[in-house]
């Protein structure tokens, strides 16, 4: 099952990045989209791509929001904190955890750190 969801994201990030939906580039993109590497194989839940799909959905809105407050209450402190990783996550929800957390303005993923961390850049109001 995960095969099929690791496919179906490549040619999603394939069809994102060319902008293109003809015959032509969606016959490429399967094509590359089948000859790229595997890399190691961790199964990855059905449970967990509905999760993460499901934060990709609400951060939308979300980072509309953090827009509008970045331009009426600007934000002057950063600061960086680490994320944990949850456990037996596959390459493909691990990129999916990176771009939810990069889509909105507040926040950008610096580094994934292989020991199960994202460093990740926060732009905040202040000192709490």
């Amino acid at each position: 099952m995960s095969g099929y969801l690791n496919l179906i994201l490549r040619l999603v990030i394939w069809f994102l990045l060319t902008a293109n939906l003809s015959v032509a580039n969606i016959i490429i993109g399967i094509c590359v989209a089948l000859l790229l590497p595997r890399g190691r194989s961790v199964p990855g839940a059905l449970k967990d791509w509905l999760r993460v799909l499901w934060k990709t959905v609400v951060a939308i809105p979300q980072a509309y929001l953090e827009a509008f407050e970045l331009i009426f209450r600007p934000h002057t402190h950063e600061e960086i904190v680490m994320e944990r990783v949850k456990p037996r996550r596959s390459p493909g929800l691990i990129f999916l955890d990176i771009f939810v957390i990069t889509f909105t303005p507040k926040t950008i993923v610096m580094k994934y750190h292989e020991d199960g961390w994202y460093e990740v850049h926060l732009v905040t109001r202040g000192r709490r």
